[in-house]
């Protein structure tokens, strides 16, 4: 296919682009996100948690007609249907590294909902980031003994999701960890403590499931296309006891430094294992972003990806979720969004439309403006 549009298929997209935008606005039927008995659509994700702060900042959204719109909107012309938010135990103030709260992520959870989108919440059990490089305790929690965190995984849990089930929102996805290779909560709950660290995980997953049954516990690591690591991790939590419903992957070939085509296969042949290795279990890319300014290296990620997580038999691979596609850098200082400096989307997002472009089109040159 050519990389670029004719005039008519382009006209084709702005007009569905205008449409998705008005669907958007309309009030949704339901404001709750439930699991359907059927097997439900594939999730194309977006991890927003900057969101609420880029807005009361005043960061402008535009369209690729370079009209202000609300980003949910943009996103939902773009393919996306699935909302993914973080939150912090006790977080600071920082426009980047705070917030996310749990009244904060209630409220943007129920915008989401409202809108149609379904929802997935990451707990960190953190005041900000948990990551594969830190996992500390929040200040609240430092001296507690291993006894009162198991404690106070349940608590932030369960009422978490207390709040969010009081603004009508049930998510069909919740992560007990944010990228935990090391395990999470240290030292208490590190992987050098693997009994404790099952304990732990599973105090959240009983807390999850006592407010919200259907919602799915995923259980998260970094470098998806480490299938050793995998295997290591998951073979000691279930030895452990560890509960959980879905294996949830980190895919950066940009942190890798190498081309996505070095790792791709790798990614595939992990997805098609853990559903192998872990019976009853199934797998989501719950992060995954390129260079902004690689349009179309992460424009071709994203289909790769989308499709190794298709090939899952028995649609046990739940979709892909893209970390912060609207962060855009001249806010953030973080260079795997997937928003230009003109404060548009960059072509790299259409891949998650039905149909994707075999070859992004480049944006038009046309000034924003204000509506």
């Amino acid at each position: 296919m050519t990389c670029i549009f004719s005039a008519a298929r382009q006209a084709a997209f702005y007009f569905g682009l205008a449409w998705g935008a008005a669907a958007l606005a309309a009030p949704a039927a339901a404001a709750q996100v439930v699991a359907s008995s059927a097997a439900p659509a594939f999730a194309k994700g977006a991890d927003v948690g900057w969101l609420q702060q880029m807005e009361t900042t005043g960061y402008v959204f535009y369209n690729a007609q370079g009209v202000a719109q609300d980003c949910f909107a943009i996103l939902k012309a773009h393919g996306i249907n699935s909302i993914r938010l973080r939150v912090f135990v006790n977080p600071s103030d920082d426009k980047a590294s705070g917030h996310c709260s749990p009244a904060e992520v209630t409220a943007m959870a129920k915008r989401a909902a409202n809108l149609g989108f379904r929802v997935m919440i990451d707990f960190h059990y953190s005041d900000t980031w948990a990551d594969p490089g830190k996992q500390a305790k929040p200040a609240a929690w430092a001296a507690h003994p291993f006894a009162q965190l198991l404690t106070d995984v349940y608590d932030h849990t369960f009422s978490t999701m207390t709040m969010l089930k009081a603004a009508g929102v049930t998510p069909e996805w919740v992560q007990v960890g944010n990228e935990i290779p090391g395990g999470m909560l240290w030292p208490e709950g590190s992987t050098k403590n693997p009994a404790q660290l099952a304990q732990l995980i599973t105090k959240g997953y009983d807390a999850v499931k006592a407010v919200s049954p259907t919602s799915k516990v995923i259980v998260h690591l970094d470098r998806g296309n480490d299938n050793a690591m995998y295997r290591s991790f998951f073979d000691t939590l279930t030895s452990n006891g560890g509960k959980f419903d879905v294996i949830g992957m980190s895919y950066y070939p940009y942190w890798l430094k190498q081309d996505y085509t070095a790792s791709i296969a790798n990614l595939r042949a992990n997805l098609l294992d853990m559903v192998t290795r872990y019976p009853g279990k199934e797998v989501v890319v719950a992060e995954v972003g390129g260079d902004y300014t690689q349009v179309q290296n992460t424009y071709d990620m994203l289909v790769a990806t989308q499709q190794a997580v298709r090939a899952v038999p028995q649609h046990k691979g739940l979709g892909v979720f893209y970390w912060e596609p609207e962060g855009a850098k001249s806010w953030s200082h973080y260079q795997l969004s997937a928003w230009g400096d003109d404060g548009r989307p960059t072509p790299a997002l259409k891949a998650f439309l039905d149909k994707p472009q075999a070859k992004p089109s480049p944006a038009k040159a046309t000034k924003p403006t204000e509506k």
